[in-house]
Formats: C-alpha cells, structure tokens, sequence
C-alpha cells in the first residue's frame, strides 16, 4: 500500500482521492470515522452471459490492396482522400493507460502529446497518409465511448487497446492483429491471491466497456466484477482496499504495475485476446489501407521497435509480429 501522499500522485491521471464523512450516524465528534470515497462512476456489475465473450471466429480483416499510395496522393474519392483533404486524421486514444496512451511528461513544446504503444501505431497511419506522423488530433475517450465514438463519426480511428470480439465487429470494422495479450490479474504484493480460482468471492476491478470486465461476469468465476471508467481509478481503489485485485490484459496491468511496484502480476493468462484498429463499419477501403500500413510496419521491423520501446522483455522475450487473418 503507497502512503497516502504517493496514492494521489500515482497514474497522474485521477482525481479519486478525497474523503467523504461516514453516513451511517450523525457525527459525534472530530474523531468521526471517516470512509474514502469511490471514484465516480464506479459500479458493481451484475452477472453476465455463462459463455462470456466470445472473441474468436471474427478476426479476419480485408486484405490490402497492393503497395500502399503515395503519402498525399490518397486515391480520388477514397476515405484516405477525404482525411487527406481535412488535413489531419482524428484518432480517439487513452490519456490514461500507461505504456499505450497517456499525457508526454516532456516539456518540450514541441514534442507529441500523447505518447505509447497505440499513439506510435497512430502516427504511422499518419505518416503513411500526409507523410507526416504528427498530422493527428487526438480525441481522448473512455474504453466504454470507443464504439460509439466510431458509429458518430467523431472520430477516423480507434487506436485504444481494442479486442477483437464478435459482438463489436457488428458495429465497427477492425484491422488485422497488431498485437495479442490475455487476461491476468494484479493484486498488492501482499495479497494471497495467485490465480483467478483465488478471486472467487473477491471483488475485481476493470474498466468499464472493456471485456476484461464482461470475463469477470462470468458467473461461472464467482467474482464480485467492479467497473470503473478508467484503469488509474482501477488502481486508487486497489491500493485504498476497496478492491482485492484488477484483472485484464497482462500488457494493461503492466503499465500499472510499473506505476505502483508494490503491486504483482499474478497466475496465467485466462483469455487469448487479438488486438485491432478501430474503423466505422462500411469504410473497408480505409481499413485495407489501414491492414497495408500493419503490413508494411510488421516487415521493415518497426512493429518490433514499437513493442521494444514500451514494452520490452517485462512480460517475456520480444515476440514476433502478430500474422493477419484476412477475409
């Protein structure tokens, strides 16, 4: 457990650290117990389907077509053109999941502003369009806003540690893998939890519109699911004992863990999860350009330097670039 002056500054992303006065008498005295507020928007999931999420058989993406177009010479009628034309693609990310997108602490005026995993994979689609990878407004959303900033058009891409599964692919399009992780579980390096059978009657927290929280609704797993709107108030409230642990994928958890060093990834994964780019659904010219970016990044070796930058070999050797499925 961090002490309390190093609890509101871990993440720098959360605001979950005031108190509120216990509700369950009058006060008494200025010694009345006090109780830590939850963050907001904080809710207890009810049980889920008994078959979880279903996050195999809709992986396949269209194939590319040929060598990608000239930066700026995006075909005539195209959505590459029309990005083009606007002069900026508009990509929806995280500012709060360390590692994959998240505020640049630089002072340099200049410099990005947001850096990660998903930001580096947003900046090559840019690159690849305008022939400049700094051609990006970014639109920060939750993991809960992810398809519908898609279905309202507010946004070109998604690029927010997005699993492929079968329900969402009926609302929005996604590329082909550009990275593979599972779900695994952090708890404080005290804790006797090691596996998810030890999280049974627990509570856990994930983020909310995420399917890390859809697995732990799983009736089948006994776990009291707790969803929050992002990963950082996931962390306050593990480390103030409101939650026994927090469950998703091991890359996620990493980034937290570098966070809090007093907290451990714990037990195998339970999951395998593929991760793609988000697109709205009918604009498979964009997500064939999009599979012909992946392609060419996953061949000159800069997927691998992406995955050396922010990950590295903390959670195992550097592994090769995820294959594409196509259809």
């Amino acid at each position: 457990m961090l002490p309390a002056a190093l609890l509101c500054l871990v993440g720098a992303f959360t605001a979950a650290c005031d108190t509120l006065p216990s509700t369950t008498s009058a006060p008494t005295s200025a010694n009345s117990a006090q109780v830590t507020a939850l963050p907001d928007g904080v809710t207890t999931m009810p049980p889920g389907p008994a078959g979880g999420v279903s996050v195999s058989g809709c992986e396949a993406s269209p194939r590319p077509d040929g060598p990608l177009p000239q930066p700026g010479q995006m075909p005539a009628g195209s959505t590459m053109e029309r990005i083009q034309k606007r002069g900026y693609l508009i990509a929806g990310v995280d500012e709060d999941s360390y590692l994959f997108g998240y505020r640049n602490p630089s002072p340099d005026p200049k410099a990005p502003p947001l850096v990660g995993f998903d930001i580096d994979f947003v900046r090559e689609v840019a690159e690849a369009i305008f022939g400049s990878p700094d051609k990006v407004r970014y639109k920060t959303i939750t993991k809960a806003e992810r398809i519908s900033s898609l279905t309202s058009g507010s946004v070109d891409i998604v690029a927010d540690i997005f699993t492929v599964d079968c329900e969402r692919a009926r609302d929005v399009a996604f590329s082909s893998d550009y990275f593979d992780a599972g779900q695994r579980i952090l708890v404080n390096q005290s804790s006797a939890v090691n596996s998810l059978a030890d999280l049974a009657g627990r509570k856990a927290c994930a983020a909310a519109g995420t399917t890390s929280i859809q697995t732990l609704a799983n009736p089948a797993y006994h776990v009291v699911p707790v969803a929050a709107v992002n990963w950082a108030d996931c962390l306050v409230m593990l480390q103030q004992g409101q939650v026994d642990a927090i469950s998703t994928t091991d890359l996620i958890l990493l980034g937290l863990q570098v966070q809090d060093p007093y907290t451990k990834i714990v037990g195998p994964r339970f999951t395998y999860e593929r991760h793609g780019l988000g697109m709205p659904k009918g604009e498979d010219d964009f997500v064939r350009f999009v599979n012909g970016v992946l392609e060419k990044i996953r061949a000159d070796g800069t997927w691998t330097a992406i995955y050396t930058r922010w990950v590295g070999d903390k959670l195992g050797p550097v592994p090769a670039p995820p294959p594409p499925a196509y259809r």
